[in-house]
């Protein structure tokens, strides 16, 4: 049954970190620096060089971030750049990779809600665009099945969530609003002791016994299945037809000025490895799988990876309409203040590729650039 309007709209506010914390996005990373594994990742054979020598790429090596892992290790966003090269890098947190796109380190990126917002609002309006989609869903609340049966068992219990303020965070201690416990958000002491642990760790931690459960994102989720968890509530539920955004695709304003075209390679590349993606999800999975192990080390098993990929829906959209919400909900809570997001969003690169491809426009919810 769907969750009543209020709980909905408390767990709207999920995606916002807390503006002055250096908090990760989505989930957790795999690695601090990307590496250029092949040609087919990074430059198209015989193709003509665009408006730029190279396009700078961000994103996380976690599988929310499947478009730019499957993008650039399939060569699908290189064979639309042609003689351009695809410089790819990774990085463990939102504020870490805005930073890199305010330096120039970076010109396209892939990333979470929350260091969207506050980037763009921290710069009123100068920094950055969103111009894409890549990802939904993902985040699932996960305990011990012998501990906690239901979800009124959880009071008094110890739930670990990622870091103070960051996306799930915030999205538990909205939850918990909304059952009317009380809970110190900077403490995280109360009828809930919300326990802030790296996603690294938090396994081990409830292996141990010393967690009850952890409201995650994916694969830590699973990971946390594969040690006898089980999944007791998925965000998603929470949300308008089940979906919400975990990433979407930025843009240096500057870049996007200078380049348009690099921008509109980028972005088919983008659209094409989403419906190939989408048509293929094993081979997908499997790229996506390796694509992590080579930024890391090591490849996720099985029984963390096939739940984990089903649980995240890969899309253009960038779900333009939940990002105003989180925002605003963020706001009710007292975590952020108010930030003016007109024209955060310019789709217009984006539907005309989609409209080529006889896909429907998405839309901006009002929040298009002029």
């Amino acid at each position: 049954m769907r969750a009543p309007r209020t709980t909905l709209r408390r767990g709207l506010a999920a995606a916002v970190a807390l503006p002055l914390l250096a908090v990760a996005a989505t989930a957790c990373g795999y690695g601090s620096e990307a590496k250029d594994d092949d040609a087919k990742s990074n430059v198209s054979a015989g193709g003509k060089k665009l408006s730029a020598d190279t396009v700078k790429i961000g994103y996380f090596p976690n599988l929310t971030h499947a478009t730019a892992l499957v993008g650039i290790q399939e060569g699908l966003i290189a064979k639309e750049l042609g003689g351009t090269t695809v410089k790819p890098s990774t990085f463990n947190a939102g504020p870490s990779e805005i930073e890199a796109l305010n330096a120039g380190s970076i010109d396209i990126g892939f990333i979470g809600p929350s260091p969207s917002i506050n980037g763009y609002a921290k710069s009123k309006g100068q920094s950055l665009r969103i111009i894409g989609g890549s990802a939904s869903g993902g985040v699932k609340l996960v305990v011990d099945p012998k501990k906690i049966k239901t979800l009124d068992d959880l009071k008094g219990k110890k739930i670990a969530t990622p870091q103070l303020g960051n996306t799930q965070d915030v999205a538990f201690l909205n939850w918990i609003s909304e059952k009317g416990w009380k809970v110190d958000a900077q403490s995280g002491k109360g009828d809930v002791s919300v326990v802030r642990s790296d996603n690294k760790v938090t396994p081990d931690a409830f292996k141990s016994g010393s967690l009850d459960g952890a409201w995650v994102p994916e694969p830590t989720a699973s990971k946390l299945v594969a040690e006898g968890g089980k999944v007791l509530l998925d965000e998603s539920t929470l949300w308008p037809d089940d979906k919400f955004v975990i990433t979407n695709i930025i843009v240096s304003q500057k870049f996007l000025s200078e380049h348009p075209d690099v921008v509109d390679a980028v972005l088919r590349g983008t659209v094409n490895t989403n419906k190939w993606i989408n048509a293929n999800p094993d081979e997908a999975k499997a790229s996506a799988n390796s694509a992590l192990e080579k930024l890391s080390g090591k490849a996720l098993p099985a029984d963390v990876l096939d739940p984990a990929w089903k649980s995240i829906q890969i899309t253009d959209d960038p779900l333009a309409a939940t990002l105003q919400a989180q925002a605003d909900h963020a706001v009710e809570a007292g975590l952020l203040e108010k930030p003016d997001l007109e024209g955060i969003y310019d789709l217009k690169p984006l539907n005309k590729i989609l409209e080529a491809e006889g896909q429907p426009a998405v839309t901006d919810a009002g929040l298009g650039a002029e």
